[in-house]
């Protein structure tokens, strides 16, 4: 349990430099002034998210410090502005803070401790307006350039399978999880691995298709 928050200190953190990143590009792109507020909005957010996230392990006896890796905190250019802007969008906000939402649910429902129940409850509501900051994200980008769907396509099974490697079958951890958990834990805001995979097969079908679909891109 300590280490799974130990683990969400650091990467709410790493979720705030990157976001801090992505703001830098929106300003630099021109992006609407909504857009670039939201954006900063959700580096305060994530920066809570790690506050709370600490708040938990403590309360749960942890001492050691979180690992954060100085090279994961920030992006890094891969191409034009727009296309950089591209892949954030859609790897870290359309794919990831979508899945989020359900996933946190679902750490939610059986969360009784107080500490954590608190911190699931705030980091929950962020990620609605985080997922959606992401759709909103790529449909600005759908209209300064017409090409976005197309270049997207392409993409996305890769992405797909970073998320499978983490939270699908095709990461070893999940795909021999026998499903065991105790209450206690769960109370603290865990859930069995195979869990984490059958929420993301779920995102895949009622979130990903039909939202990329509406935008032109079939996964």
């Amino acid at each position: 349990m300590r280490a799974e928050w130990r683990a969400r200190i650091a990467a709410e953190y790493t979720s705030a430099a990157i976001t801090q990143n992505l703001t830098l590009w929106l300003i630099q792109g021109s992006a609407p002034p909504d857009l670039i507020d939201t954006s900063l909005a959700i580096v305060a957010d994530e920066l809570a998210h790690s506050r709370l996230s600490h708040d938990v392990y403590v309360a749960a006896a942890g001492t050691e410090p979180p690992q954060i890796i100085q090279a994961d905190l920030g992006l890094h250019r891969r191409g034009s502005l727009v296309d950089d802007i591209l892949h954030c969008a859609v790897r870290v906000f359309c794919l990831g803070e979508t899945v989020a939402v359900p996933l946190f649910k679902h750490l939610r429902e059986r969360c009784t401790e107080p500490v954590a129940r608190g911190a699931l409850d705030r980091i929950l509501r962020d990620e609605v307006r985080h997922r959606d900051f992401g759709w909103d994200l790529l449909d600005w980008l759908c209209t300064i350039d017409d090409t976005v769907p197309v270049r997207v396509a392409p993409q996305l099974p890769a992405m797909l399978g970073e998320l499978e490697a983490s939270y699908g079958t095709a990461n070893p951890t999940v795909a021999d999880d026998t499903g065991a958990m105790t209450d206690a834990e769960r109370a603290w805001g865990l859930a069995p691995p195979r869990e984490y995979a059958a929420i993301l097969a779920e995102t895949i079908a009622r979130d990903y298709r039909p939202r990329f679909a509406a935008r032109g891109i079939s996964i």
